[in-house]
């Protein structure tokens, strides 16, 4: 699964001379929380909604209403961008993605194709992803088997499935402690019951 199949394509950007007003409506008006900040078609720097709160003057200021208001209406967003950006291709693998967001502590990355940016991939993305891998929004009746994790386990459920005209919508493989596995399969078809049955014949554990 790559980051072309779960980014959004169509990017809101905002140029290094717009003002942290500026920014701010967009960001509440497009209900989006980061920006690439572009210059002439170049990623020059990404903002949050984060760092527009960090800049923001506190209640305990000294300033007036009106000063504040100059400054935040003055202020350009490459005062307070980011300027090394974090990005990734659209052929990065989504794993690769999450795990460079989880590691530099950040909530997207805008995807660069050449240099150009093609799209934007989030951590809500990256939760998407993760849901169509372990199955949740696949049809079917959801199946949680437990066993050891041992070469040939894959093969035996799948002939055994396939025995009752029952179709696999999805696999998932969570690793246990003591060499053990737990595979979450959702399973379509009218002898789903069956399956299940043989399965606990066989010795695995069919957990409810």
């Amino acid at each position: 699964m790559y980051v072309r199949q779960f980014m959004t394509s169509q990017v809101f950007t905002v140029s290094p001379e717009e003002s942290i007003a500026d920014t701010m409506a967009l960001m509440r008006e497009k209900k989006i929380t980061k920006l690439p900040v572009m210059d002439k078609g170049k990623l020059v720097g990404f903002v949050t909604d984060g760092d527009l709160r960090e800049v923001s003057p506190s209640p305990a200021t000294t300033l007036s209403i009106f000063e504040l208001n100059y400054l935040i209406a003055k202020t350009p967003i490459r005062e307070v961008a980011v300027k090394k950006v974090m990005t990734c291709h659209p052929d990065t693998q989504i794993e690769e993605a999450a795990l460079l967001m989880r590691e530099h502590k950040i909530g997207g990355l805008p995807v660069l194709d050449e240099g150009k940016l093609v799209g934007m991939i989030t951590g809500t993305d990256i939760l998407d992803a993760f849901l169509d891998i372990m199955g949740f929004r696949s049809p079917g009746q959801r199946v949680v088997i437990e066993t050891k994790d041992d070469a040939g386990v894959m093969l035996d459920l799948a002939v055994t499935i396939k025995q009752f005209d029952v179709n696999i919508a999805s696999f998932a493989v969570y690793h246990l402690k003591d060499n053990q596995v737990q595979i979450l399969a959702h399973l379509q078809g009218e002898q789903v019951a069956e399956v299940k049955a043989s399965l606990k014949e066989k010795g695995y554990r069919i957990k409810e």
